[in-house]
């Protein structure tokens, strides 16, 4: 068994089981139940009942088994730009989705194949707060512990999180924009997204032109919410879709070259998971680069 530590915040929620739940997300609610029931979680050096309520100010003592080792899997070599005991990002390469799913290859597989120190959710491996679509590349934030991970999804909430990306789209978009828009699953196809409809939830993002390429232009993209397929749906809506998208977007001889997505998270900035704020860039990848040359060398 391993001990873990927590300190209550003041704040906290009235009840330890919620409190849990909130400071150690992976485990989820049932696990975090079982705990209670063994008798593996402590408040002040006393057993803790599953209803305990809280005041703030307390102890909280857990014994959770070592972390479960994972399959090992092969991957392309995947390449760190920044890592200490509480996160690992990655520049993720194209062609891999991020969470363990129909394909067992995925990011989180490799990762957990080809670094160390993991333990979220009872698992040696990373936890997630944050996705890239299989073919996007670029920046992505892993956490290697439970506490990260919880501190990860606070950054994100409290918009302490920066993401910006490079996006290739086709047509003649303005040299500034944003949107601000309802987002929900598209009524007609529910593995697709879109901005028409009605819906409380909202998608916001601006963007920069950088570069104009004929037909074409390269865009960086300023994400403030993160909804699922985002920039694409919202680029395609306003009619800009990012090339090599054949789910949002149309075709475009030299674009398609590419063989996926134009889409590349270029810049992360997270504070209040580690002691200082991190902040990386990562490289366009080879091929979306070796394009940006072609369109650039056109007459």
């Amino acid at each position: 068994m391993a001990l873990r530590r927590l300190s209550v915040p003041r704040d906290t929620p009235p009840r330890l089981d919620a409190f849990l739940a909130k400071a150690l997300p992976a485990l989820g609610p049932a696990k975090i139940q079982a705990l209670l029931r063994d008798g593996k979680v402590r408040v002040d050096g006393t057993r803790a009942r599953p209803l305990r309520r809280l005041r703030g100010g307390e102890a909280v003592e857990l014994d959770l088994p070592p972390p479960r080792p994972q399959p090992k899997v092969d991957g392309p070599l995947l390449r760190a730009l920044f890592e200490d005991d509480a996160l690992l990002i990655i520049d993720k390469p194209a062609g891999l989705i991020v969470e363990p799913g129909t394909d067992a290859r995925s990011l989180v597989a490799v990762a957990a194949t080809q670094f160390h120190g993991f333990d979220v959710g009872g698992l040696a491996a990373p936890g997630i707060a944050h996705r890239l679509d299989r073919d996007t590349t670029g920046c992505l934030a892993l956490a290697k512990t439970d506490e990260a991970l919880a501190a990860l999804l606070r950054a994100f909430e409290a918009k302490r999180v920066d993401k910006r990306y490079l996006a290739l789209v086709l047509g003649e978009p303005p040299d500034t924009g944003a949107f601000d828009t309802p987002y929900a699953k598209h009524p007609g196809d529910p593995r697709r997204y879109t901005t028409r409809v009605e819906s409380p939830r909202r998608a916001r993002l601006s963007f920069t032109v950088k570069e104009r390429l004929g037909a074409l232009a390269l865009l960086e993209v300023d994400l403030d919410t993160g909804r699922t397929h985002q920039i694409r749906v919202q680029l395609s809506e306003a009619g800009f879709p990012v090339a090599g998208d054949a789910t949002y977007g149309r075709a475009h001889p030299q674009a398609d070259a590419l063989g996926r997505v134009a889409l590349h998270a270029a810049h992360l900035r997270i504070d209040g998971v580690t002691a200082s704020p991190v902040d990386v860039e990562a490289p366009l990848p080879p091929d979306f680069a070796a394009l940006l040359e072609r369109l650039r060398a056109r007459p």
